[in-house]
């Protein structure tokens, strides 16, 4: 089955809840949503040295930056 149709389903049956099953259902797809945003960020803070890398990036002065587009012209 599709995304859309997944979707489609999903909201055929969200018209037919209570309000009080909606705010269940809400609650529920925040759990979720935060689960998976957790799961995300464990698995990049598994890179080794990627914080620090952020951490060395954030610190750099902007006028030490280069644009991309003087990089690359063809984008």
């Amino acid at each position: 089955m599709s995304v859309t149709d997944l979707q489609s389903q999903l909201n055929d049956l969200l018209k037919q809840l209570s309000p009080e099953r909606l705010r269940v259902l809400a609650d529920f797809a925040a759990y979720l949503a935060n689960a998976e945003s957790e799961s995300a960020t464990q698995e990049l803070l598994e890179i080794p040295g990627l914080l620090e890398r952020v951490k060395q990036n954030h610190a750099t002065p902007k006028n030490q930056y280069t644009s991309w587009r003087n990089l690359r012209s063809d984008v």
